[in-house]
């Protein structure tokens, strides 16, 4: 029989940690660094993402803010754009319009004690599933495989560590551009 269950994120304290992620996207593959520091994400990819003003290797995200950072490096410029809550990468397990979780038992994922749950969501009518390794100790997700196998994500690597604020802030001698168009094309 199924075990139901909730997450109540907001009980889990913020965990500050970095990691190797690899999305994988109808089989093609994309690499990036992790790093988190409570509210706040900087991704580091292995392969940049084109902008609309040109390539970024980094990208911050600051839900404190509703924002997403892309640096410029050649042009020394913040390209900045607003969040969309379903391109987030999930660190904590309730996702955007889940309807139902059902916790399958326990896993692994990333060398850690993880409990893997079924999850469905809801976006707009449109019904999804899936698979979500939740690790024990930190709350956080370290895996994430829709039901399809059309995409997935997972840390190859998770380390607890302390991350610099400055990480996570405005680079200094950089302009900020704002762009209602948000870049596509990880990898």
């Amino acid at each position: 029989m199924p075990r139901h269950a909730m997450a109540d994120a907001a009980a889990i304290s913020p965990v500050e940690f970095s990691g190797s992620l690899v999305k994988t996207v109808k089989g093609k593959q994309y690499r990036a660094q992790v790093f988190a520091k409570e509210d706040r994400l900087r991704l580091e990819y292995k392969y940049a993402i084109r902008t609309e003003r040109g390539y970024a290797a980094i990208e911050i995200i600051r839900l404190d803010k509703s924002e997403t950072w892309y640096l410029l490096a050649q042009q020394k410029e913040l390209l900045v754009t607003g969040l969309d809550p379903e391109d987030l990468l999930p660190i904590r397990p309730t996702l955007p319009g889940e309807r139902e979780r059902i916790l399958v038992g326990d896993a692994t994922a990333a060398g850690r004690v993880t409990q893997l749950f079924e999850v469905q969501t809801d976006h707009n009518g449109r019904v999804e599933r899936f698979y979500e390794w939740v690790d024990l100790d930190t709350g956080v997700v370290l895996k994430l495989v829709s039901r399809d196998r059309e995409w997935s994500f997972e840390y190859e690597r998770f380390r607890l560590s302390p991350q610099p604020a400055y990480y996570f802030e405005e680079p200094q001698g950089y302009k900020k551009r704002m762009t209602a168009t948000a870049p596509r094309g990880r990898g």
